[in-house]
């Protein structure tokens, strides 16, 4: 059983600090916030949520939190269960920096949902999670989803209505009936970015660094993770040492 510890400190994570005790922390320790709002931009680090909930797919919440959390943004991983530890799916547990209902009051430029099932559920009937996103996309600020979460998150809050969207595939159906669907790995319309599962979401994450930074520092977030340039395109091999083959002396084919 893996337990995955993503929390670093926060304003959030201040609140429960007999709880810090003895965690090891998965991303560098980062200095206390003392707020948690707008006012916390003069460190010029963007403000990111993302929720966490039983069932929760590990590889989409993990791989969204680091690859933003390498671009500078600050992350903030917040359950919508009562506890901080949460069992996302496959045996892992993750435990967060708060819970959703500590974060009501704090401006986000930027809340992510991760997929899996019945974690996109979960955040469906998480009542301050719904009101947190309703008021992003209401103040015109960046939200997204991934995999299940577009349809059963996203778009049960009436939050995808007449935008292009995209989920993991089993949910496409469900998806029509609440945005116009479309089948790509990244979908962005406007100020909501959605994506498939977890094979696509290293490109999901990096998507959302340059919707909050820009498209240099998503090149520089993404140079060090040897990133395929162009998903569908076959590969294309290159031989280093290149060999002639012969038959009875005559050339053939150059490899």
């Amino acid at each position: 059983m893996a337990v995955l510890h993503l929390r670093h400190l926060t304003h959030h994570s201040l609140l429960s600090t007999s709880k810090l005790h003895h965690h090891f922390r998965f991303s560098p320790l980062k200095s206390p916030r003392f707020s948690c709002s707008a006012s916390a931009s003069s460190t010029m680090a963007k403000q990111v949520l993302v929720p966490i909930a039983n069932g929760t797919e590990p590889m989409e919440a993990v791989i969204t939190i680091d690859v933003i959390r390498r671009s500078g943004a600050d992350v903030t991983v917040a359950s919508v269960e009562k506890e901080l530890r949460v069992d996302a799916c496959h045996g892992v547990k993750i435990v967060a920096d708060a819970l959703v209902a500590d974060c009501k009051n704090t401006v986000f430029d930027l809340i992510a949902l991760p997929g899996g099932m019945p974690g996109a559920s979960n955040f469906k009937d998480c009542g301050a999670l719904e009101s947190l996103v309703k008021k992003q996309a209401a103040d015109g600020r960046l939200y997204a989803a991934v995999c299940a979460s577009p349809a059963v998150a996203l778009g049960s809050w009436g939050l995808l209505k007449g935008l292009k969207a995209t989920c993991y595939p089993s949910f496409m159906e469900q998806l029509q009936s609440c945005a116009t669907a479309v089948e790509s790995r990244v979908q962005q319309d406007g100020k909501v970015v959605t994506s498939r599962g977890p094979g696509s979401t290293m490109e999901f994450a990096v998507t959302l660094v340059e919707q909050l930074y820009g498209k240099e520092k998503a090149d520089e977030v993404s140079g060090p993770l040897v990133m395929r340039p162009n998903h569908g395109d076959e590969y294309t091999i290159t031989e280093l040492n290149p060999l002639e083959w012969k038959c009875n002396n005559v050339p053939q084919v150059r490899f």
